[in-house]
């Protein structure tokens, strides 16, 4: 059946639409994305306005440059007074070493204190009679000093620390801020690229910037201690702790406007 051209134009066939989906493989790294092209005829002024959505990104893997560790000590005895006593004079000499070995007094904090009773417990687990106290006291050392830690925690150990409760890595502030500017400049030259290649093709050129969106910057999930255990002094010599890479990224979304 054929439509006159007053029945088409009651249906309100006035505007013409169509969206071009392009993926296209990132130029500076190998992410996919999804390219949407959108151009329509403005039925008030039957002016063409092409509208194209990028989005650009870019990653980079750098190296930490802050070192968190947690160590400290454990000590047992029949009184809490006793074991409580045995801990300071061994926390003490500890933190004495620590600070000989470089390490300044605005990186180190108590990051936990305890003192927990023990008793004896039955093969059935009922609690039986209290035969001591345990006195636990861990400090954090935050450090920008990442060759050192090694050498901090065998002098721990060597003083009387016997625990180490984790170690981890991490990246500064600043480092982060000038990376993150980096990579922006970076996701929005790989947003104009691939614009340039979509609208090339569709022989328009573009013209202006509707709009952009900054995307939340990629970071690692909170660290994993790559370090966890309970150490003897016949343990400590040469620990091995590699600080390693991290992974960020970012993305910019960019409308462009194409023309003629």
């Amino acid at each position: 059946m054929k439509l006159s051209y007053t029945q088409m134009t009651s249906f309100g066939i006035t505007t013409m639409n169509f969206i071009l989906i392009l993926s296209l493989s990132t130029l500076s790294i190998a992410i996919p994305s999804t390219i949407l092209v959108n151009a329509q005829v403005d039925s008030s002024t039957n002016l063409l306005n092409n509208t194209l959505f990028v989005t650009g990104s870019a990653i980079t893997n750098t190296k930490t440059d802050k070192v968190t560790v947690s160590l400290g000590v454990e000590t047992t005895d029949k009184t809490a007074e006793k074991a409580l006593f045995s801990n300071s004079n061994l926390m003490n000499k500890v933190i004495n070493a620590l600070n000989e070995s470089g390490v300044q007094e605005n990186e180190t904090s108590t990051s936990s204190f305890t003192i927990n009773p023990n008793y004896n417990y039955s093969e059935y687990g009922s609690k039986g009679d209290l035969i001591g106290f345990t006195v636990s006291n861990s400090i954090h050392i935050t450090s920008s000093e990442i060759d050192r830690i090694s050498q901090w925690i065998d002098r721990a150990v060597q003083t009387g620390a016997n625990t180490v409760n984790e170690v981890y890595f991490s990246i500064s502030p600043n480092k982060l801020e000038e990376i993150k500017n980096r990579l922006l400049k970076d996701a929005v030259a790989n947003a104009k690229s691939k614009a340039d290649i979509v609208a090339a093709s569709v022989g328009l050129n573009i013209i202006g910037i509707k709009s952009i969106t900054i995307g939340e910057l990629g970071l690692p999930q909170v660290p994993m201690p790559v370090y966890s255990k309970s150490v003897a002094f016949d343990e400590a010599s040469s620990t091995p702790i590699l600080a390693g890479e991290q992974e960020i990224s970012t993305t910019v979304s960019i409308a462009y406007i194409l023309g003629k």
